[in-house]
């Protein structure tokens, strides 16, 4: 790998890990992570489509679908707030396909797979990367519409148990609104099993996750939704009483504790680091990914890094550390704002690799 990019924590940096809550704590040794050949991440859904004209790189492929699909005109793609991916890796003949997060709904999501030629009866697992509305939207109908075509035993991975809970988000001054709950109910109705990796977790031997992701640098939860850590009158929502009994039974600001990122570790590459939105802190989640997977070499960065609510000074501190991993690759979607497009134009423009819906990105040596 290249030496350029290897990252040292100093030792203040690990007696402040080592003084971290449990919450915050970095997992104890590391993870034994797969490394696979190649990985194919497709944009599913997210927030627009601006040109088929792809970004070029010399260590990236980057390709983009058509906007719509030859020769029906009428289906289309469709940009929505939220999220979704569709993730192939290879390791010698083996493949393995899986999505994380489903956008905001379901229509959006199924339409833009057809479009982009993505085949619902690949998936092999599923991944919800926190418990937002727009990263869990489309799931449930789309494993309605789809589960007979599915594996028949079929894991969707969460992060933890706050995935579960109940939010609640602005809706003007001083008003707040439901913004829906990921039911477990549902999900294991349908047949779908369970698993929370609170802690590092392999996915079907090609992935990992990276776990509760350790604050430990300057990074905030910027302002987020709220949210209760206990079910409501009809048994839906999560089950964290200590957490509820900090916020005193009620509402309170969403820290998202249990948000994860998922990652690969390829070949003759390094990390590629995928955050949906990372209300923890990007930097703090390229970290937790190197400190799991005990790798040093960071090929690319990529997902929603919610700094579209953040001030001009606070997205410049967040690249110029970004830019101390010295990555091949930078890729904001999602929730990563405007201004954080421009810093990096600014301070990483040959890292810098804008994305639309429907862009596919293949990471391999």
């Amino acid at each position: 790998m290249n030496a350029r990019r290897q990252f040292v924590l100093g030792s203040a940096g690990l007696v402040a890990i080592s003084a971290l809550p449990r919450a915050f704590a970095q997992p104890s040794g590391t993870l034994k992570v797969p490394l696979v050949d190649s990985l194919s991440v497709r944009v599913l859904v997210d927030s627009s489509y601006d040109t088929p004209r792809a970004p070029s790189s010399p260590t990236v492929t980057v390709r983009r679908s058509a906007i719509f699909q030859p020769p029906n005109f009428r289906k289309v793609l469709h940009n929505e707030w939220g999220l979704a991916l569709a993730l192939e890796s290879r390791l010698a003949n083996e493949t393995r396909n899986m999505m994380l997060d489903f956008g905001y709904t379901p229509e959006t999501l199924m339409g833009n797979m057809e479009v982009i030629g993505v085949d619902p009866a690949k998936t092999q697992a599923l991944i919800v990367s926190h418990g937002h509305f727009d990263h869990f939207g489309g799931l449930i109908d789309f494993l309605k519409a789809n589960r007979s075509r599915l594996p028949r035993e079929l894991t969707l991975y969460v992060g933890g148990e706050d995935n579960f809970c109940n939010r609640k988000t602005g809706s003007g001054p001083g008003h707040l609104t439901d913004w829906g709950v990921l039911d477990r109910r549902e999900v294991e109705a349908l047949n779908v099993k369970i698993v929370k990796c609170d802690e590092p977790t392999v996915l079907l031997g090609h992935a990992f996750t990276t776990g509760r992701i350790a604050r430990q640098s300057f990074e905030r939860v910027l302002p987020s939704t709220m949210v209760s850590y206990h079910p409501d009158a009809n048994g839906v929502g999560c089950n964290m009483p200590a957490e509820d009994a900090k916020a005193n039974g009620q509402f309170v600001q969403d820290q998202h504790w249990n948000e994860h990122a998922t990652c690969y570790n390829v070949k003759g590459r390094g990390l590629v680091v995928i955050s949906s939105c990372g209300h923890a802190g990007i930097v703090n989640t390229v970290r937790q990914a190197m400190a799991v997977s005990g790798e040093k070499d960071v090929h690319a960065v990529m997902g929603g890094f919610h700094l579209f609510p953040a001030a001009d000074d606070y997205v410049r501190q967040v690249v110029s550390e970004l830019k101390k991993f010295q990555p091949d690759a930078i890729i904001p979607l999602h929730c990563s704002g405007p201004n954080m497009a421009e810093a990096l134009r600014a301070m990483m423009p040959d890292q810098y690799l804008p994305s639309t819906t429907g862009t596919e990105f293949t990471f391999a040596a």
